[in-house]
């Protein structure tokens, strides 16, 4: 990975305290997967922000690396790796992400 590469991924993930790297977008998600993830953060009714890495091939094999996870999405909160689809159905239903995201906002 590019320093450029790490920097601009380092960028989205600093500055969005929600921010989901994913196939498609919020308002159009491109695989089921990636609409878990955002019907899940709809239901939370937080703020959060996405990236299309089908249109940025670039960041689509960066994330990868950059997260060292092999698959999208990737969801990261308070500037952290929180995980992909299934981490997060299972902390929802655990209610575990709730108060993770809740904190990140009130940060």
């Amino acid at each position: 990975m590019t320093p450029e590469l790490k920097e601009r991924i380092d960028t989205l993930v600093e500055e969005n305290k929600i921010m989901v790297f994913m196939k498609g977008n919020k308002l159009m998600p491109q695989c089921g997967f990636s609409n878990n993830v955002v019907q899940i953060l709809n239901t939370l009714g937080v703020p959060f922000e996405t990236l299309d890495i089908l249109a940025d091939p670039e960041i689509r094999q960066g994330i990868k690396e950059y997260s060292n996870w092999p698959t999208i999405p990737q969801v990261y909160v308070a500037g952290k790796f929180i995980g992909g689809s299934d981490i997060l159905i299972e902390m929802y239903n655990k209610g575990e992400l709730q108060e993770v995201v809740e904190v990140a906002i009130a940060s």
